[in-house]
């Protein structure tokens, strides 16, 4: 008679914890990156939240 208790509860907490798990995994695959010098960039330009440097020559 309560199972509908169990799915309300469990559904948007399995959901929470596949959305954390993915941002755990970007994160750490982000760090092992950045510790090894890999910097891949997208065809579009570089990744959300790296710098550019810029170089400006004077004349």
């Amino acid at each position: 008679m309560m199972w509908y208790f169990s799915w309300l509860l469990g559904l948007p907490l399995a959901v929470a914890f596949a959305v954390l798990n993915a941002m755990w995994y970007e994160l750490m695959d982000d760090q092992a990156r950045h510790k090894s010098g890999d910097h891949p960039s997208p065809k579009g330009g570089n990744l959300p939240g790296t710098a550019v440097k810029v170089e400006v020559k004077s004349r």
